[in-house]
């Protein structure tokens, strides 16, 4: 059997890697030229802004970085370059999870061995994936530890889901749930909310058992909600829609990294985990996928029903400490703000109420994210 190795991190640093649409200037409609665009990235960043599965989209990484202001001055230039070597081929960077009106049967694949590979062992499954998500990985110093914090976490997943709703749109039509993008993840056979493991022993047991019988041709196709990665040496948390901004996707970052080094330092105190039945943390996922902070989630503990953002000032509550030793007060702060307003998603929905017109929706949604 395989050796996976975790490279420990020593401190809680951060990677985090957002998905954005490339849309038509002037029609707004998905448009596939990520490789023209790439070809005018500046060097410095060619390794940091990258092509996707599919030609309409790209991601951009960070580097690693100490805490969450370094990543704002880590993302922001990468992004201001992006949107000027893009500008110059007419197109421009839409912060959504999916698109209004553009179909994934129009997309076009990337060129490349994985990709290709992927679609014919996925077939529909992988051309559906014309969405874009927000990425967060947190360092942490063992595997065995990763293994735990990614079972302490996934009672809380349905709440970043509702903070994060940004993809109400599929082919044109109101789906009714905030965030499509969940669902259509969930089509991929190893996505999802992950199964219990126990330790890292289990866990490098189940990724050599599902190469060695074919499932999966490498540990690159595990995309559940939160896994470990064990180059990186880090948890990450894969639920989150892509928000409508920067300022948002940092709030997400903060209480990401918070949340992570909370559950960290509890299990180094040896604190009992409650057990949170697996059904619960379901029907928790879909109903924040449906309703986004407009959804009533069943608490964990208590099995009451509470709010979105009652769960979110708790929560927010009991991470100030951690988030003062981590300098990343405002940050967190700022999702309490995002818990009493609407969604990207009821926005989104509200734009096409008001005008009618699904590319005028993205059009105004871009102009809102670049202020």
């Amino acid at each position: 059997m395989t050796r996976l190795e975790f490279n420990p991190s020593t401190q809680p640093t951060l990677g985090v890697e957002i998905e954005l649409a490339l849309v038509d200037a002037n029609t707004m409609a998905l448009c596939s030229k990520n490789a023209a665009i790439l070809n005018r990235i500046p060097d410095e960043y060619a390794d940091k802004i990258k092509p996707e599965l599919m030609q309409c989209y790209v991601e951009i990484n960070t580097d690693i970085c100490e805490s969450v202001s370094h990543v704002e001055a880590d993302l922001k230039p990468k992004l201001q370059t992006l949107s000027s070597v893009a500008a110059a081929e007419n197109v421009q960077l839409y912060w959504s999870g999916t698109h209004p009106f553009s179909t994934w049967r129009e997309q076009k694949i990337t060129p490349n061995d994985r990709y290709m590979g992927l679609v014919n062992m996925l077939q529909d499954t992988a051309r559906q994936l014309v969405t874009f998500g927000l990425h967060v990985h947190v360092g942490v110093n063992s595997g065995d530890k990763a293994i735990m914090i990614c079972d302490r976490i996934l009672r809380y997943l349905p709440v970043l889901l509702a903070l994060s709703c940004n993809s109400p749109f599929w082919e044109g039509r109101v789906t009714g749930l905030h965030s499509w993008r969940s669902k259509v993840m969930e089509g991929l056979p190893t996505a999802g909310l992950p199964p219990l493991m126990r330790n890292w022993s289990e866990y490098v047991w189940l990724i050599n058992h599902l190469i060695d019988t074919g499932y999966i041709e490498s540990i690159r196709e595990i995309w559940w909600d939160v896994r470990p990665h064990h180059a990186f040496g880090t948890v990450e948390v894969r639920i989150c829609d892509i928000p409508g901004t920067l300022e948002d996707t940092l709030g997400l970052v903060a209480l990401i990294q918070c949340l992570i080094c909370h559950l960290s330092d509890e299990i180094d105190q040896g604190i009992y985990q409650r057990d949170s039945h697996p059904m619960l943390i379901r029907q928790n996922k879909w109903h924040a996928s449906r309703y986004g902070i407009e959804a009533q989630l069943v608490d964990s503990t208590s099995h009451d029903l509470k709010s979105v953002p009652q769960i979110t000032e708790e929560l927010v509550e009991g991470l100030l400490p951690m988030a003062e030793q981590l300098n990343c007060v405002h940050f967190l702060k700022h999702v309490l703000d995002m818990a009493h307003q609407p969604t990207w998603a009821q926005r989104q929905m509200d734009l096409l109420a008001l005008t009618g017109d699904p590319a005028e929706v993205v059009r105004r949604l871009i102009n809102d994210s670049s202020h």
